[in-house]
């Protein structure tokens, strides 16, 4: 007798297997799983590149009551110590002290003070940088966490499938319906599953450790596992919106600005350069014959005359001149680059949308289709083993490039953050991805 009824049975149960949903590794994770916001939270507080640009800046911000003071006034005191000629006792001066203070009527000290503060401006505006880089890749690095997660789940489901088909493999081969080679075909497939997984581990550890190291944790510290994004949706922006706030809000812009405003500084500074700035001086001289204590009490005034070396203070003027050319050259540059890197960045994101919709809606579902319908075929003898193990394949494959295109659409809409320099969120309307009405 036969063993076909034996191989019958068994299929059915196979079948039913198949209709169970794989029971997801991560639920006990769910209830401790972080959340964006907090780790978000956590590495704009504790990050060293942030700590360290906040600590320059608030260097940088000494710098100004700095700039803005008057020069230290000049205390100096002189007495005789021996005399080797024969004078009446009043014919010299035995003690001198003479105080001189030098007075900015020109306001070059002003100028300075608004170049020092300028230049704390840009200073702030490079902690607002390192603020949203490293937002960006936190944000980056937990997507792609949760990608990982969805992979290793993906792989976990195939393999189960690709189990109970190759036991169906076997349970033909025993009696007589399919060859050695099918079988062995469905462990090599097994053994490519194997080899994606531990790559998926390896991508998962790179990526845990990179985020432990944004937030300034041990990065042998354990992290829970991410709670599972849902479904993106679209977010539709708008163009002249994200223009304005750009243009606003972009810290390589304001940068520029503030050096624009250092350098007019430095040139109201080599102009003021022309005008010379006296110091007076109080000086209380006393005999050693006189009773008084002072004998004598004298001021004056000095200053420099800029006048007769006009071609270093032309050449200064110049200079300065040039770089608030060069400055106001910068930020046109820096405009414009950041407008194309506004355009590019929403191209990436209106692409990436139309990737998810077309893989979510249209190939992952006729590749099911393809998959049931091949599985049928090959129970019912109508098709091989290898046409079916290909179809099987290619649906992996795509639910694997569905799960990367919504982690690269994620982290698309965060560097929008960093291209902007402000959220941009209440500048955008949501759609769901694929129906097209508001959310």
């Amino acid at each position: 007798m036969k063993p076909l009824p034996l191989f019958l049975c068994s299929l059915s149960i196979l079948n039913f297997l198949r209709a169970e949903p794989p029971k997801s590794s991560g639920e006990d994770d769910a209830v401790s799983a972080p959340s964006l916001a907090a780790i978000t939270q956590a590495a704009v507080a504790d990050n060293p590149s942030i700590k360290e640009a906040r600590a320059k800046w608030e260097a940088m911000k000494q710098r100004v009551p700095q700039a803005a003071a008057w020069d230290d006034p000049k205390v100096s005191a002189n007495t005789r110590v021996g005399r080797f000629v024969d004078i009446s006792r009043n014919g010299f001066t035995d003690q001198m002290l003479s105080v001189e203070q030098m007075i900015p009527i020109s306001g070059k000290n002003r100028s300075r003070e608004r170049i020092a503060a300028a230049e704390a401006l840009g200073a702030l505006e490079d902690v607002r940088r390192k603020e949203l880089d490293v937002i960006v890749r936190v944000r980056a690095a937990w997507f792609h966490l949760v990608r990982d997660y969805a992979l290793l789940e993906l792989n976990r489901s195939d393999e189960s499938l690709l189990s109970q088909t190759v036991e169906v493999a076997r349970a033909r081969l025993a009696v007589g319906q399919q060859g050695q080679a099918d079988v062995l075909t469905a462990q090599n497939e097994m053994n490519r599953l194997e080899e994606a997984r531990h790559d998926l581990l390896r991508t998962l550890s790179e990526d845990t450790t990179q985020l432990q190291v944004l937030m300034n944790r041990d990065p042998f510290a354990p992290l829970s596992r991410p709670a599972t994004e849902a479904a993106p949706a679209y977010a539709h922006f708008s163009d002249g919106e994200l223009r304005a706030a750009l243009l606003r809000n972009r810290p390589e812009l304001r940068s520029a600005e503030a050096g624009i405003t250092a350098a007019k500084a430095r040139l109201e500074l080599a102009r003021r350069d022309w005008i010379p700035d006296p110091t007076l001086s109080l000086e209380a001289q006393r005999y050693n014959g006189a009773s008084q204590v002072v004998s004598e009490l004298d001021a004056a005034v000095s200053f420099s005359v800029p006048w007769l070396n006009g071609r270093k203070y032309r050449a200064e003027e110049s200079e300065a001149r040039k770089g608030v050319e060069a400055a106001q050259q910068k930020l046109e540059s820096s405009r414009a680059e950041a407008l194309g890197m506004l355009r590019d960045q929403l191209q990436k994101i209106e692409t990436l949308h139309h990737h998810i919709e077309l893989f979510r809606d249209r190939l992952i579902p006729t590749a099911h289709e393809t998959v049931q319908t091949n599985r049928t075929n090959y129970e019912n003898g109508r098709i091989g083993f290898l046409e079916l193990v290909l179809s099987e394949r290619n649906l992996r494959e795509l639910e694997g490039m569905l799960q990367q295109h919504v982690s690269d659409y994620h982290v698309a809409v965060a560097e929008l953050e960093a291209v902007v320099g402000v959220d941009p969120g209440p500048l955008s309307s949501h759609h769901e991805a694929g129906k097209g009405g508001a959310k």
